[in-house]
């Protein structure tokens, strides 16, 4: 059969499908299937090459949905292809399915979550970044709408693209006109995206999405290019369908049985071909073999020193064990201190500037193709990627994020650098560990646990040097704490993290010249949390300090709080107020989490 016209009969059953599974499920986005038809067939039956038996196969091309809504045509295209069975079609969107309402790695294939609008294209950097790191010679592919194209972070990642000389990277943007609410941005102004891409230095074409010629010559064009291409699909929203066709209000919204049979009679019967046959199967390539070792050499430390300082140091030896660990930084590596694994491993380092959504998003997919991404920036700059960020645990990504310059601790900079809120933002995702040392020593302790561990991991740092507490090659693993100060007359535990576990070591002191005992406790681990703590608390008369170097809503203290579950008395010390500029001890007292301020909770306490 003429490939044209096999495409054509694929792309129209790609089409039925999309139309007959969001009707048996009650929801999803039949009308935005509908226009990637065609796109969507040329895709994934003659351009990408992929072994439907190996989701993880490194000769595959990889493929991004970055329109997550339009997650039922992708399932067709892998029940077409082989990948799943045409009959778990009739299971989108249930609970017991991995076809879900948009592309989670549930289904192994999807390689990031997407649906959250405009991440897309950062994930498909990540991947083809891996791959240039890896001389894998594949392409990576990315299917975007034209709403999502109003996110910076599509911009931030064209930008990196560029930068990275990435022409292993193809974008196929669905200009179907029509958003959620209202026509997008741009309409069917092809030219405006082309005049967009071109200017960050992207190859560009413009085509009929409908039009399978035009599909393929665009594709054979990019890949003759030494730049990323962006292909600018114009297209029909509801192609197929006359009262669906290029009308707005359609958006999410699955036909009605009766809606459903009038779209099937014009789309007309399911075309006859056997869409396997068409799947091109890559030549097979040899996956790098890297060391992937996570105990390594610990440095000694004679004097007081900056965890940040103890992370570059960390990360430097981590990288002579482990070939996959890539370090990821945001134009402040010299502060991070990142900066020492660039000198020692400059193919393995990225240094993506100040785009911190689009940095989260090349971790997602830098992860996805097996290596692991140590991600660093400031704390406070950490914020403006939430979203990337919890998409990256929805991902299950293994990867690694670093936030130095947090809290009150850092001195005159000044509130916008002091990151305040970052262990609320961290500790809500499922699965995500946290980590707060308090010395060089732990912190090193904490970087090859978390390189351990199958999963999102969030490491605070902290400024200023602090004193040395714990011995070389102590361990410090995720989950657990460290018991500083006990007495079996111990009246109060104070739990602290960080640059907090100094002042309480200090309170401790002053407290133990009044001949009052106290626990000091450092639950360096944040999240999750050693039940522990628990018996020490209970052992220390069932009371307990938290202070803590963060706002006082879902840090620490908010962290203890649940693990005790009221049974026992609890004071928490953390910042309430906007801080101000000065110097960092001034400014822990004067934000109530200096020593002066433990040993008045203390003295409360037992003045009762």
């Amino acid at each position: 059969m003429d490939k044209k016209k096999a495409l054509e009969k694929i792309a129209q059953r790609l089409r039925i499908h999309s139309f007959k599974m969001t009707s048996k499920a009650g929801s999803g986005h039949p009308t935005t299937c509908s226009s990637m038809a065609e796109l969507a067939a040329c895709l994934f039956f003659d351009e990408m090459r992929y072994n439907i038996h190996d989701a993880f196969d490194w000769s595959n091309d990889e493929f991004v949905l970055s329109k997550g809504h339009a997650a039922p045509i992708l399932w067709a295209a892998y029940a077409e292809a082989g990948i799943i069975s045409q009959k778990s079609l009739v299971n989108l969107r249930k609970i017991t399915s991995s076809l879900e309402g948009h592309p989670t790695p549930r289904m192994k294939w999807v390689k990031g979550a997407t649906g959250s609008l405009g991440q897309g294209l950062s994930v498909g950097v990540g991947l083809a970044m891996a791959m240039k790191l890896g001389k894998c010679p594949r392409r990576v592919y990315i299917v975007l709408g034209d709403g999502e194209c109003a996110e910076g972070a599509v911009w931030e990642a064209a930008n990196q693209a560029v930068l990275a000389g990435l022409d292993n990277l193809c974008a196929v943007l669905d200009i179907n006109r029509l958003g959620q609410s209202d026509p997008t941005m741009h309409g069917h102004d092809l030219d405006a995206y082309e005049r967009k891409f071109k200017a960050f230095g992207w190859n560009a074409v413009k085509i009929d999405g409908h039009n399978i010629s035009q599909i393929l010559s665009a594709f054979k064009k990019a890949k003759q290019s030494k730049k990323p291409t962006a292909i600018i699909a114009k297209t029909i929203k509801g192609k197929g369908v006359s009262f669906l066709e290029n009308k707005n209000g359609w958006h999410g919204k699955p036909l009605k049985q009766a809606d459903l049979e009038r779209a099937l009679d014009e789309l007309g019967p399911m075309p006859e071909i056997d869409a396997k046959k068409y799947v091109k199967k890559p030549n097979k390539l040899k996956k790098p073999k890297l060391k992937r070792g996570f105990q390594f050499a610990k440095n000694t430390y004679g004097k007081d020193t900056a965890t940040r300082r103890a992370y570059g140091n960390a990360l430097v030896n981590l990288g002579k064990v482990n070939d996959s660990v890539v370090s990821i930084d945001g134009d402040v590596k010299n502060s991070t201190y990142a900066d020492s694994f660039f000198t020692a491993f400059p193919k393995r380092s990225f240094d993506v500037y100040i785009a911190e959504q689009n940095m989260v998003g090349i971790g997602i997919g830098m992860a996805a193709r097996g290596y692991l991404p140590f991600l660093a920036t400031f704390a406070a700059f950490l914020c403006r990627a939430h979203d990337q960020i919890r998409m990256a645990g929805y991902s299950f990504s293994n990867m690694k994020l670093v936030g130095s310059h947090v809290g009150v601790s850092i001195g005159a900079d000044g509130p916008s650098q002091m990151g305040l809120e970052d262990l609320a933002l961290f500790r809500p995702i499922p699965g995500c560990a946290v980590l707060y040392p308090s010395d060089a020593c732990s912190t090193e302790g904490c970087i090859e646990a978390m390189a351990r561990y199958k999963g999102l991991v969030y490491l605070r740092t902290t400024r200023p040097n602090t004193p040395i507490l714990y011995k070389k090659d102590e361990e410090f693993p995720i989950g657990g704490s460290r018991v500083l100060k006990r007495n079996q007359e111990d009246c109060v535990a104070l739990i602290a993290a960080g640059i907090t576990v100094h002042e309480a070591l200090k309170a401790f002191e002053e407290l133990k010249r009044e001949n009052i005992r106290v626990r000091v406790i450092d639950a360096y681990s944040v999240q999750p949390m050693d039940p522990k703590i628990c018996r020490e608390v209970e052992k220390a008369g069932n009371k307990a300090v938290v202070v803590e170097d963060h706002f006082r809503c879902g840090g620490l203290g908010d962290a203890v709080a649940s693990l005790l579950g009221g049974k026992a008395e609890f004071k928490h010390l953390a910042v309430d107020d906007l801080p101000r500029s000065g110097e960092p001890e001034e400014l822990l007292d004067k934000y109530g989490i200096s020593a002066r301020h433990i040993v008045q909770a203390v003295k409360q306490f037992l003045r009762k």
